[in-house]
């Protein structure tokens, strides 16, 4: 009978387990995806904060971390480090909810094509965490940012209006902008009025019909958000649900390699002095 010796356990280099661990969080990582929801701008609407406040706070319900990046006409500038590095400019509001100001930046982007679409690759891969981007521009920045990425696809912008003459005026400019130089056939719509407004189902009414007939554009449904809601109201259902489907009609973007490995050695950002607020 011959005597076996048993040989001593194999053991993986602890090193070699390391690399291993961090390939397979990369591969989960490669395949996360950041979604872009392009929201037009309204002048003379004065809403603008409180329709990006309701989408975050549908947002912060279904548990995602939402990005605004706000190029709106009367959003604050960014700070100057943006020009070095994006993410300087993202401030924290909460633990779902962060803020970039960001008028005029679009431009700073624009390609010799005029598109300016290369600023949403770098916001996304500027901020991993954040599982929804709201970029709230003008018309026309929306599609300087959108519309070159969003021909051939589900891309649906969301549109803003109040419940008054000159905000419907801005607003159906805006679609005209949307259809005419973007290319898009539909978007959706909110109507900023209070509860009890005479005036909002007829907005909606003629900014449809008007769309339709001289524009060829669908509006796919128009919601009705009360002005004066509270912040600490959670959102109603139909404006969740209409949140819910500009996630399902937004531009995808997949992050890099890159992105991951700021996911897991985040770079120390200097802090802003600035209030942040959404306008």
């Amino acid at each position: 009978m011959h005597r076996h010796t048993r040989q001593p356990e194999r053991q993986e280099p602890a090193r070699l387990h390391e690399v291993d661990q961090a390939q397979g969080l990369r591969r989960m990582f490669a395949a996360r995806v950041v979604r872009l929801v392009p929201v037009v701008a309204n002048p003379t609407a004065a809403c603008g904060g409180k329709v990006l406040e309701r989408l975050c706070s549908a947002y912060t319900g279904f548990g995602l971390h939402t990005l605004v990046v706000d190029a709106g006409p009367q959003a604050r500038e960014p700070g100057e480090l943006v020009a070095f590095d994006l993410a300087e400019g993202i401030e924290r509001l909460s633990d779902l909810v962060s803020y970039m100001p960001a008028r005029g930046l679009p431009l700073r982007h624009v390609d010799a094509r005029g598109s300016c679409a290369t600023l949403l690759d770098a916001l996304a891969e500027a901020a991993p965490q954040a599982d929804v981007i709201l970029v709230h521009a003008t018309a026309s920045e929306i599609v300087r940012l959108f519309a070159e990425r969003a021909r051939g696809r589900q891309v649906v912008p969301l549109v803003y209006t109040r419940d008054r003459a000159e905000s419907l005026r801005d607003a159906y400019a805006a679609v005209k902008i949307l259809g005419q130089r973007g290319g898009w056939h539909s978007f959706e719509l909110l109507v900023c009025a209070p509860v009890d407004s005479p005036l909002a189902d007829e907005v909606a009414h003629r900014l449809g019909q008007c769309a339709d007939a001289f524009l060829g554009m669908a509006q796919r449904q128009a919601v009705r958000l009360d002005a004066e809601e509270p912040a600490e109201v959670e959102p109603a259902p139909r404006v969740q649900e209409l949140a819910g489907g500009l996630l399902r009609h937004a531009l995808q973007h997949t992050l890099s390699e890159l992105a991951f490995d700021h996911l897991m050695y985040p770079g120390a950002a200097l802090p802003t002095s600035a209030n942040p607020a959404i306008n």
